[in-house]
């Protein structure tokens, strides 16, 4: 939202505004595992409590930089607090919540975390119109203060009891590998998805990636167990976020360009007209829980899926002259959808995680949304700036070579290039070419997300447990000293004879 005002604030070129944004996500998703493997070996509360404090700090030193290197530097730092805080939130729902209570509560947590993406928009805007651009980030200093007095009094401190040592080498391998994918995906729509240096990211990820399963198989105590994901339950529900979340941050980048360049809606306006989305999750998620119960995760999960399918195809049909009410219930379903995933394959996540590792298994559940994200902007921003350069190439035809090169690169210079012009007919007919041009990439797009969806929704229903135990009967004596099923729950005879168990195993 304050990007347009951080261009003029600071002389920010294209370069450093883009790495404004990335430099939070790079970070962010690069340290997760370690940081969710910190909170579990040193505590949950203290891992939180430290990313609030980080967290807040960096937020004053960006709305405070008085150059684009001093603000990147300071996102940087949101990024390692962001890290530390949001492995420990989940950790302390499983901490703190039985397991008969934890859907719910993971429900509410997934609604209350939606409200941000429009509510951070209304904020932002809002502040954006009234104070100094700064103002966005000072917002995140009394709800860290906030934080920090509610954790005293109501978090309890928890951790692994089973932690032996950091895995100092795990963690720099798992940072490098993570860094270098993320980083490809940033770099990828700018540089080309087969330039040197987008092949060279994805190559060292994938040397990093190979070396971290080699490594933390042969530990003993390893920072993250890979041999969990031979459970389907984990598996499934990792992927389902993944496509999800590819899903909606593509549909969320292509669609607040539309609301503004397309239809002509302020930052503060265009924020408003995506509450629908919050509310769809405050309604899909804290229900999610019933409708598992009632049926299971895997046909919740498999029907959410389908309703974000559903949202972002039908997103084609948008243009210039749609109405609103089209708009805002094709963005309503999408959150319904949305939430209808995300609380159940999160629950089904930290389910399939030994509670003794709740911080990796969070960790891991946001790093999966992370690269998601980051690869539904890369990949369908990518395919968008591909079809509007090759639509933009008429358009352009007299122009001056800076003005042609802008005006071909996105609507938002496009629109600025057509406003510079004197007015009359040039002007006119640029912004209306790429307006169009704008409108024909995304309604390709955002059928390619729909059926990216559709496939995920094929493979959730395929490969997710319909039940998430299933139970076999195995006997077995049991001594009178009480023994731990593999499901958790504790046998045993006060006689010492031989026992029947009931053994729950995952199917």
């Amino acid at each position: 939202m304050a990007i347009p005002t951080l261009q003029n604030s600071l002389n920010a070129s294209a370069s450093g505004l883009q790495w404004i944004i990335n430099a939070y996500i790079l970070v962010f998703a690069g340290v997760l595992l370690t940081m969710g493997s910190l909170g579990d070996r040193f505590g949950r509360r203290l891992a939180f409590q430290t990313g609030l404090v980080i967290f807040g700090q960096a937020s004053v030193g960006a709305a405070f930089s008085e150059t684009t290197t001093q603000l990147i530097i300071a996102r940087a730092g949101q990024g390692i607090g962001g890290a530390l805080i949001m492995p420990s939130t989940l950790s302390v729902i499983v901490d703190v919540f039985p397991r008969e209570e934890r859907a719910k509560a993971i429900g509410i947590w997934a609604g209350v975390a939606a409200i941000g993406i429009p509510g951070g928009m209304i904020a932002g805007g809002w502040l954006l119109e009234n104070f100094f651009w700064g103002s966005v980030f000072l917002l995140n200093v009394p709800v860290v203060l906030v934080a920090l007095v509610g954790s005293v009094f109501l978090v309890p401190e928890s951790r692994d009891p089973n932690a032996k040592s950091t895995d100092v080498i795990g963690a720099l391998i798992s940072m490098a590998a993570l860094s270098s994918l993320i980083y490809a995906i940033i770099e990828a729509p700018e540089q080309g998805w087969l330039s040197v240096v987008t092949l060279t990211g994805f190559a060292l990820s994938l040397v990093f990636g190979v070396l971290f399963v080699w490594y933390e198989l042969r530990r003993e105590h390893p920072m993250v167990d890979l041999r969990l994901f031979l459970n389907a339950r984990l598996s499934a529900s990792v992927g389902a976020i993944g496509i999800a979340f590819m899903a909606m941050l593509g549909m969320m980048f292509m669609l607040t360009q539309f609301l503004q360049f397309v239809q002509g809606y302020s930052p503060l306006d265009t924020g408003i007209r995506l509450v629908p989305m919050a509310l769809g999750f405050m309604v899909g998620a804290p229900t999610s829980a019933i409708l598992v119960a009632k049926l299971n995760a895997r046909a919740v999960m498999t029907g959410g899926l389908f309703v974000v399918a559903v949202s972002v195809a039908g997103m084609s049909i948008l243009d210039i002259d749609t109405t609103y009410w089209i708009t805002g219930s094709l963005i309503f379903l999408m959150g319904l959808g949305m939430s209808n995933v995300m609380a159940p394959a999160t629950d089904a996540v930290m389910a399939a995680v030994p509670e003794a590792q709740a911080g990796v298994g969070s960790a891991l559940n946001d790093t999966i949304r992370q690269i998601g994200g980051a690869l539904g902007v890369g990949i369908f921003g990518s395919i968008l700036s591909s079809i509007y350069s090759s639509s933009m190439s008429d358009a352009v035809v007299g122009l001056d070579e800076g003005a042609a090169a802008a005006a071909t690169n996105s609507i938002g210079a496009a629109l600025q290039v057509a406003g510079s012009l004197a007015e009359g007919v040039a002007g006119d007919q640029l912004a209306l070419a790429s307006t169009q041009s704008f409108i024909d990439g995304t309604s390709v797009v955002y059928i390619v997300a729909g059926v990216v969806a559709l496939i995920g929704t094929v493979l959730v229903w395929r490969f997710m447990p319909e039940h998430d135990l299933a139970p076999v009967t195995s006997s077995r004596p049991v001594g009178g000293a009480i023994e731990q099923g593999a499901a958790g729950s504790t046998v045993g005879t006060a006689t010492g004879e031989p026992a029947t168990v009931a053994v729950s195993i995952d199917r």
